[in-house]
């Protein structure tokens, strides 16, 4: 065996990487089992995946050069710029881990805590950081095609006391009571109200248990989010290890699903493109709208089958094209509505839920049809 990677590999400088080694035997493993999606009581169910489609847990649009060398660019641009802003690095700072360090910010306080989180992505577009120091709250990306690096430094960290925020109140429990959305669902997801005023709902957007952010949200559907809100994916916790990930349109879909038996489900934090680009996918740092995805990519890497369950809408649909595009449209389902009496079909998961009930709901989940890899713009 060593012979043979010595044969193959093109020096000993490239083996001298741990990660590099792992990264190229990587390839001559067998893929991994892709299961057919069946719902439990307690979440989904994996069977044998003889009758199922293979799918790529690879975005279409990352490409993978041959030779690794526009890899080892792009990492030693991440590595200067990171280092620019401060950050000291080790060896052991390796795209796909996470790595605590001393923030250049606060030097971890009187305690020297390694309280910063640095993470290079394993396919080497970007890098981010955060302070976890209550004080300090440090954090950025940079981009190795960009020569600009965003950064943020947030004084005061959020807490559900400094943003002034309490337990719904009857009037909130009773307006999710009215679609179908049960108390210990709203506990689970940590869903609040701004302090003595329950008409204004605060929907906590959490990582790693971690507040990081809060979305508010009026009886009129007025909508608004705290200064310094992470752009993450609602509900990110729920899909840590998930193989199979559902996503929705917004925070009440995300709720709704939960109550038809799906916790693996999260929401995209602002709303829908009233149309598909017709232009070719930005490069990362100028992708703003869809920053979320690229800060959760950790998280979706993992998944071998992606439910797009989005609004029925125009803009619902030209969400649910731009998230496959970024996504990659072979490990993509989509959900289809059901129809009304009249012929019209229900908008969201919300609708199902309040109209037809959990299973109803659980039922349309199921029967998400294969995103169509060849779908254009026009069909959407």
């Amino acid at each position: 065996m060593p012979q043979l990677l010595a044969a193959l590999l093109p020096s000993k400088q490239w083996l001298k990487s741990t990660f590099w080694l792992q990264h190229f035997l990587s390839f001559a493993s067998p893929p991994k089992p892709v299961f057919l999606f069946q719902s439990t009581p307690s979440g989904f169910r994996f069977n044998s995946y003889a009758a199922t489609r293979r799918v790529s847990t690879i975005p279409v649009r990352l490409d993978q050069p041959e030779d690794g060398s526009s890899d080892l660019d792009k990492l030693r641009v991440l590595r200067q710029k990171i280092e620019v802003s401060g950050i000291t690095l080790d060896d052991s700072c390796v795209p796909g881990r996470y790595h605590h360090l001393i923030c250049p910010k606060c030097n971890g306080g009187h305690l020297m805590e390694r309280s910063l989180s640095l993470h290079i992505t394993q396919d080497r577009n970007f890098a981010m950081w955060r302070c976890f120091r209550s004080t300090c709250g440090w954090a950025g990306r940079v981009f190795p095609e960009s020569s600009a690096a965003y950064s943020e430094v947030t004084n005061n960290w959020m807490t559900v006391d400094s943003l002034g925020l309490e337990p719904l109140g009857d009037k909130l429990i009773a307006y999710f009571g009215e679609r179908m959305i049960s108390e210990k669902t709203l506990c689970r997801n940590a869903v609040l109200q701004l302090s003595g005023n329950q008409s204004v709902i605060a929907f906590t957007y959490r990582q790693n248990g971690l507040l990081v952010g809060c979305k508010y949200r009026s009886m009129g559907k007025r909508f608004w989010q705290e200064k310094g809100t992470e752009k993450i994916l609602y509900g990110l916790d729920d899909i840590q290890e998930a193989n199979e990930i559902i996503i929705v349109e917004g925070e009440v879909d995300k709720l709704s699903v939960e109550e038809a038996g799906f916790c693996n489900c999260v929401s995209v934090p602002g709303g829908a493109p009233q149309k598909v680009s017709a232009k070719e996918l930005p490069s990362l740092d100028k992708d703003t709208a869809y920053h979320y995805l690229w800060n959760c990519k950790e998280y979706l890497d993992k998944a071998s089958r992606i439910i797009l369950a989005t609004d029925g809408d125009s803009p619902g649909r030209a969400l649910a094209e731009e998230l496959a595009r970024r996504l990659g449209k072979e490990r993509c389902w989509r959900v289809s509505w059901p129809k009304k009496e009249d012929s019209s079909c229900f908008k969201d998961a919300n609708e199902v839920l309040k109209n037809l009930g959990p299973d109803a709901l659980r039922e349309v989940i199921e029967n998400a049809e294969l995103y169509e890899v060849n779908s254009s713009i026009q069909e959407i």
